[in-house]
């Protein structure tokens, strides 16, 4: 239990009207004895440890909450003051008296509890630097070692990690809130436009840029989710053996993790599959409304304070102060008088130039009526038919006509048209298109075809009253020349 009769009254310290100067207190203390500005070399005497509990003191001296029913006395100075300090923390369980049995000096260092609440009062102060953003890298980073590695403490930091994401994200929620609140607050007691603008850039610098724009963008949970479903899925996929090790390991490092019946292995992938899940799907949408509320609220107040600010001299602001020192009837009245003079009916010309006549759209019609299959005519599907197949038959291509001339020019490198032989149809109307040999060059990028007229015109052939003649070659191309 926590509230043993060591520390039955912990917080008590906390309750008075020092309080504030007393939380000041352990965040020096905890500074001085386990931050980087620590000295680890000796251990702080009561004379040290007064002096420090005295600049604390000194720093909030104007932090007294005056409270009636706390009959704390009042202190001549600040080190008096310090000495009760040091008094009730030693009393209600922060800070523990330890004597050197050899030396028989004293020394005065937290309590475990002590420096887990002093800790917690440090890191709420949000001018201290944070890296939360780095949870989710760090679970995937762990589930990867502990897949290359199998030591079971790699896989307890990622199961570690993956719930602080969840928290940081209900941290840095409840921060924009706070925020907004303070904002609204703030604004209702000044009304200064500078003030807003100045604390909410001052905080999308200091505080959105370093950590929630990374939270959003790099460290993005959807980013790392896939990454980390995908290392899971291998942990899974490891042999028998590894995972037995695995699971002995846990049992025997952490075993109230879950029930005995449950693996302690697949309870942990599990939660840290949940954990991911429930981040991505559940908290970072609901950061992101909470960024957008605040920035809204935001905007919304500097833009009324910047148009209250331009707009001092208008009529508008001089007749609503004026209605707010009237009584109820006059009130009333006024408004009543002002009702009827805008009730009046006034009647204007119209201008002509903002009449416009807009050209109307013409509708499609659509005829949508259905009609009845009927029997297809014999002769005229048989009519189609045959001038299908004439189409067809009379359809040539450049591919018909570069087979007909490389057949041709088998036995040399030369032929004239004259030789080109005709043994069917299809051999016919390529001959009747030799002439367009020539576009065939562009299909290949290494031989092409050289037509050259003869000057001759043969007559009488067997299936064309005259035709000029022409020698088609085969030769190389200029563009393979000059690769070579």
């Amino acid at each position: 239990m926590f509230f043993i009769p060591e520390r039955l009254h912990f917080f008590k310290p906390l309750t008075s009207k020092y309080r504030e100067q007393v939380a000041q207190c352990l965040c020096l203390l905890y500074q001085r004895q386990y931050s980087s500005t620590a000295d680890y070399g000796y251990s702080l005497g009561r004379d040290q440890i007064v002096e420090i509990l005295s600049e604390a003191l000194a720093r909030s001296s104007s932090a007294v909450l005056e409270d009636p029913e706390d009959q704390a006395p009042r202190f001549k100075h600040n080190r008096e003051h310090a000495n009760w300090v040091l008094k009730q923390l030693i009393e209600f369980g922060w800070i523990e008296k330890q004597v050197d049995p050899t030396s028989l000096q004293s020394t005065f260092p937290f309590t475990r509890m002590g420096r887990i609440f002093a800790q917690s009062l440090i890191e709420s102060d949000s001018t201290q630097v944070h890296t939360r953003h780095r949870n989710t890298r760090n679970t995937l980073n762990a589930l990867d070692a502990f897949a290359s590695r199998g030591e079971i403490y790699d896989l307890l930091d990622a199961y570690d990690y993956s719930e602080r994401i969840i928290t940081d994200f209900t941290d840095v929620i409840a921060e924009l809130e706070e925020r907004k609140r303070a904002l609204v607050r703030e604004i209702e007691d000044q009304q200064l436009v500078h003030r807003a603008s100045d604390q909410f850039f001052d905080y999308m610098e200091k505080r959105f840029q370093p950590d929630i724009q990374v939270r959003l963008s790099a460290d993005s949970v959807e980013k790392h989710k896939e990454d980390i479903q995908r290392v899971i899925k291998k942990i899974r996929r490891k042999a028998k053996d590894f995972k037995a090790d695995a699971e002995r390991s846990l049992r025997r490092t952490v075993p109230d993790l879950c029930n005995q019946e449950q693996s302690y292995l697949m309870h942990i992938l599990e939660k840290i599959e949940q954990r991911m899940s429930n981040a991505a799907e559940v908290m970072l949408p609901a950061l992101r409304r909470a960024l957008h509320s605040f920035t809204k609220r935001a905007d919304i107040i500097i833009r009324q304070l910047s148009y209250l600010n331009i707009q001092q001299n208008n009529d508008l602001l001089e007749v609503c102060k004026e209605l707010r020192d009237l009584d109820d009837d006059a009130y009333e009245k006024r408004l009543e008088n002002a009702a009827l003079a805008m009730a009046s009916v006034k009647i204007k010309w119209v201008d002509p130039q903002q009449i416009k006549l807009s050209e109307g759209r013409l509708k499609q019609i659509v005829d949508s009526t259905v009609i009845e299959s009927r029997d297809i005519d014999q002769v005229v599907l048989r009519e189609i038919m045959i001038q299908q197949m004439l189409d067809q038959a009379f359809v040539i291509n450049h591919s018909h006509v570069k087979d007909y001339v490389m057949t041709s020019l088998k036995d040399g490198q030369r032929i004239s048209t004259r030789e080109l032989p005709i043994n069917n149809a299809r051999q016919l109307l390529a001959m009747a298109h030799i002439i367009e040999v020539g576009a065939i060059n562009s299909l290949s990028t290494e031989l092409q075809f050289k037509v050259e007229p003869t000057g001759q015109r043969i007559a009488d052939a067997e299936y064309f009253q005259a035709f000029d003649e022409f020698t088609i070659e085969l030769i190389e191309s200029d563009h393979s020349l000059l690769e070579e």
